[in-house]
């Protein structure tokens, strides 16, 4: 046989096994659309309760299966069986075919780009993965099973919405006409157990000396701030900072979902809420935050600065709320003070720009910027003090960084964190607090 024909021969050989690949597929997708039907008519499913009947669940849809099994006459093996019966639990106890990633501690992230694609973040890294929904009404019924019981809506009217799934993880969810290829989900996990700084250093995304210096700095209520990009750890790395906070302090958390899971005792928590039907009776941060200072708190947390509400954050730490923490979107330190210039001026106040830097050098203390390498993992790159003002200019001074030398041999970046032999000039505010940094630290 020539070579031509045995790739001829390969080719249609491919071709029969992809269209029987095919064809088991539909054959599942019908079996199972019919066992789903039948289970909802004679076990009345009730959706809400149905977690807590788990087991007798799975028991009743595991002999429903059998009888439709061997009366639709269709042989399948034990495995196949398994994956049909998990399939359909997914559907009426989880969120469909996303529910395993879920269920995954590697998965970090999900993200839905219509019926046809879902993609997992594992390890800081892309997936493209085999999970598939069946059609837009099918992404549609998920996204409606997340937001429903938080009492959101989406349609064509209000088609973006910002949620939460019970366990914290953050959902955004943005649907036609504003997404063209069909709904698009967005969710970003957050670990049932959260992080704490040892967690943080067996990452590598910071040291123990470093660790050990942003303890003091937020015991000692000093002002900071955590930038970094999109997905680069931010909400985590607060998270662990609010750990810090005495238990004997009180403290008001201000988030557009709620997503902080502090261990204090003392705590009260605001969310925003987002406009009605009719576009009235939207909370924002803004409000919450101005809401916050005649809540007697000891402590303002605000899980990110977007707009306006970076001036009334910024005059709360210049008027008696030492230690507050927030989180803003920015690529470095001094980017990030130029962010918040501009939020400043969002908030539509027509103040100079001087005037401006005055107020964020005398409101920070400290800045932790924290990113995203290419090899996926997380590091805090800069612990960066705001000193004051020279002229027209913020001064910015550079405690701790990592330095990166470049990838190994498996990709991994390579590189190391180092003390850059200037100590922070509020030591002595520290150490009025009674707090002392221990010699190794620097």
């Amino acid at each position: 046989m020539s070579l031509r024909d045995r790739l001829e021969k390969d080719r249609s050989e491919h071709k029969l096994e992809l269209r029987h690949n095919d064809v088991q597929e539909n054959s599942n997708e019908i079996i199972k659309n019919k066992i789903q039907n039948k289970i909802i008519q004679e076990l009345a499913v009730d959706y809400k309760k149905a977690k807590e009947k788990y087991d007798e669940l799975k028991e009743n849809i595991r002999n429903l299966s059998e009888e439709m099994f061997q009366s639709e006459k269709i042989k399948f093996t034990v495995k196949e069986k398994e994956k049909i019966i998990s399939e359909i639990l997914d559907e009426i106890i989880g969120f469909g075919p996303i529910t395993p990633f879920l269920r995954d501690k590697e998965v970090t992230e999900i993200m839905i780009n219509g019926p046809s694609q879902i993609y997992v973040e594992r390890n800081g890294k892309l997936v493209k993965t085999e999970k598939k929904f069946k059609d837009n009404a099918h992404v549609y019924h998920v996204i409606e099973k997340i937001v429903a019981p938080l009492g959101r809506r989406i349609d064509e009217s209000s088609p973006m919405v910002d949620a939460r799934l019970p366990n914290g993880s953050r959902v955004n969810a943005i649907v036609p006409p504003l997404s063209i290829k069909g709904p698009s989900l967005t969710i970003r996990k957050f670990s049932d157990d959260p992080f704490d700084i040892n967690n943080l250093v067996s990452f590598g995304t910071l040291t123990y000396q470093m660790a050990e210096f942003i303890k003091i700095c937020v015991e000692g209520k000093l002002n900071v701030l955590v930038s970094g990009g999109t997905g680069s750890g931010k909400t985590t790395t607060l998270n662990v900072l609010s750990s810090f906070i005495p238990h004997n302090e009180r403290i008001v958390t201000i988030e557009d979902a709620a997503e902080l899971q502090l261990s204090q005792e003392h705590v009260v928590s605001l969310e925003t809420r987002p406009p009605n039907i009719e576009g009235k009776g939207e909370i924002t941060i803004r409000d919450l935050v101005r809401n916050s200072l005649r809540m007697r708190p000891d402590r303002i947390i605000v899980g990110e600065v977007r707009s306006g509400e970076a001036l009334d954050m910024l005059q709360a730490m210049n008027t008696g709320h030492d230690g507050s923490l927030t989180t803003g979107h920015a690529n470095s330190p001094r980017d990030m003070l130029s962010r918040l210039e501009t939020m400043v001026l969002m908030a539509g106040m027509d103040l100079p720009v001087k005037a401006i830097r005055e107020q964020i050098a005398s409101a920070i203390n400290l800045i932790i910027q924290q990113t995203r390498l290419k090899d996926g993992s997380r590091k805090i790159t800069h612990i960066t003090e705001v000193q004051g003002m020279e002229g027209d200019v913020i001064i910015l001074q550079d405690i701790f960084m990592f330095h990166q030398h470049g990838l190994d041999n498996k990709g991994k970046v390579s590189g190391e964190f180092k003390f850059t032999g200037i100590k922070p000039s509020f030591l002595d505010n520290l150490t009025s607090r009674g707090l002392t940094m221990p010699p190794g630290i620097f």
